[in-house]
């Protein structure tokens, strides 16, 4: 419309029933819209639940072992890191050392080596281990491209047990 006195833009959006925005107050003269600002705030609220729905939350589990765990407790640990790894989690692993424990650290990194071999197939490690007070951590995430690989191997095996 070019540039128009306040009153007469106001007079025009009231004629047409819509609102008179204020779009860059800081330019001269200040530019604006004539617009249903009911409408447009309508629409930006949409499209910002539309962005939170697609957003992805990765949430860090945690999967925790003393020294002294035996094999079997390790396995079953080890099968629930794995489980949140393929859900899309992230897999904090944590060995808790109690009193003299202390003195035997070596024990909790040979742990975690083991962790970390057992999930080399699907994670990669996005914190080495090291220790934290009384514990020893590291941290794995969920590897897109292993867990698709894995995946595409399996299906090509349930296939060929379906030929026989």
């Amino acid at each position: 419309m070019g540039i128009v006195s306040p009153k007469k833009a106001l007079a025009i959006a009231e004629e047409k029933e819509l609102d008179l925005v204020e779009i860059a107050p800081q330019a001269k003269p200040p530019v604006c819209k004539i617009m249903d600002y009911g409408k447009y705030r309508y629409e930006q609220q949409k499209k910002e639940k539309a962005l939170k729905k697609k957003q992805q939350t990765v949430s860090v589990k945690e999967v925790r072992y003393h020294p002294t765990t035996d094999t079997h407790d390790f396995d079953f640990k080890l099968r629930h890191a794995r489980q949140f790894l393929l859900d899309g989690n992230k897999v904090k692993a944590s060995v808790v050392f109690r009193g003299r424990q202390m003195a035997h650290q070596e024990l909790g990194l040979e742990l975690l080596q083991k962790l970390q071999d057992a999930l080399d197939d699907i994670a990669l490690v996005e914190k080495e281990a090291n220790m934290e007070g009384r514990q020893m951590i590291a941290i794995f995430a969920p590897d897109k491209r292993k867990i698709k690989e894995l995946a595409k191997k399996l299906s090509e095996d349930d296939e060929e047990e379906g030929e026989e």
